[in-house]
């Protein structure tokens, strides 16, 4: 598929607000209910109202920035080798993000997050000071992290929360042979490449899987999407609030009691090097 193709697909199918198969990520309390029936109205705007269309997968070239992310990709990944030192006590996704379970329950997908929607890993940040300062770059950053597929991992078709973000992954770790690493957006199959940079519109339907034998890897990173007035507004307002919402802020428990098991096994294991 060309990127013409794509680039009409998505404009003239639009999005659909859910994944046939998969239950909504949403709580049944009545806030929740009708913050999401607020997104559900920010979304409408935000397709109307795109300042770079609504392709399924962009041109690099329309956010030039990604350039930059690109010429310093090694030093993202020479920090990301360090951190998989302890990929084994690396948490699953869905046990800093309950609502992934929907899609994803074992551990095959997991990650080490730097920054979600306002909250900051400051610990995980020290072990990667390089990558926080090169995803400084990237204008709207909301999220930041490392994903992590295991050999196997199939992460089923499924749409994500929000259409006022768009999607980057930085290919740091790509097993070959590549026909069996790959995401799909809506009709358009996609293979990362060590050291490129693939943007997307994660709102439509998409899949990945890795049905290598090694380890895939991907900088996976959440950042605003460029509109104009009124949806900019509207978007800045939703995005500022979404720290107060039960998703962020049980995801933030999560991490934080996940972030002090391990931490304080790292010091437990440099308190025992040093006894020896």
């Amino acid at each position: 598929m060309t990127e013409a193709d794509a680039r009409a697909g998505g404009q003239a199918g639009g999005q659909a607000f859910g994944t046939q198969g998969i239950k909504p990520m949403a709580r049944p309390s009545l806030i929740t209910r009708l913050f999401m029936g607020i997104v559900a109205w920010a979304e409408r705007l935000n397709l109307k109202y795109s300042a770079v269309g609504n392709p399924w997968v962009y041109d690099n070239a329309v956010f030039p920035w990604a350039a930059e992310i690109e010429r310093e990709w090694m030093l993202i990944r020479k920090e990301l080798e360090q951190v998989l030192q302890r990929r084994e006590d690396l948490p699953s996704f869905h046990d800093i993000s309950t609502d992934v379970a929907t899609i994803s329950q074992d551990r095959g997908w997991k990650t080490f997050l730097l920054c979600a929607y306002g909250l900051t890993s400051e610990r995980n940040i020290a072990q990667c000071p390089e990558t926080w300062r090169i995803v400084q770059k990237i204008p709207g950053l909301k999220t930041a992290m490392f994903s992590i597929f295991e050999p196997g991992k199939h992460l089923p078709a499924h749409r994500g929360p929000y259409n006022g973000v768009l999607r980057l992954h930085l290919g740091l770790i790509v097993p070959e042979p590549r026909e069996k690493v790959a995401i799909r957006v809506e009709r358009q199959v996609c293979h990362w490449e060590e050291g490129k940079v693939l943007i997307f519109d994660d709102a439509y339907e998409h899949e990945a899987w890795n049905k290598s034998d090694h380890v895939r890897v991907v900088l996976f990173v959440d950042f605003v999407k460029p509109l104009r007035f009124p949806a900019k507004f509207v978007n800045w307002l939703l995005l500022n609030m979404a720290v107060f919402t039960p998703f962020i802020r049980e995801g933030a428990d999560n991490h934080q009691k996940w972030e002090a098991r391990f931490y304080a096994e790292a010091e437990a294991l440099r308190n025992q090097g040093r006894g020896g």
